[in-house]
């Protein structure tokens, strides 16, 4: 019962992080558009390391926002894989 508590904080953590994520990129394409203050690079990418990558992939599609960006554009599909591979490596470790 207590991993399934973890679980669901797990996934609940994820989800929020991942919309969270999502509309600061949106945020961000419409303060380029507006002449407007920014966020950070560093902000938007640490948001994907936190567990937003999937956010981010979606913001840069749906926004069309830092697309040409190399940091983003191979970054964080990059981050994506990784954070999957933890994913995988931490099923398959509880499993054995």
């Amino acid at each position: 019962m207590k991993e399934l508590n973890l679980l669901h904080i797990v996934l609940i953590y994820l989800a929020v992080i991942n919309v969270v994520t999502f509309f600061m990129y949106g945020i961000d394409k419409w303060k380029a558009k507006k002449s407007k203050w920014r966020i950070r690079e560093t902000a938007l990418l640490g948001l994907a390391v936190l567990g937003g990558s999937i956010g981010a992939w979606l913001g840069i599609k749906v926004w069309h926002h830092k697309t040409q960006h190399k940091k983003f554009k191979y970054g964080v599909p990059a981050i994506i894989i990784i954070q999957l591979a933890l994913i995988v490596y931490f099923i398959i470790s509880k499993t054995i």
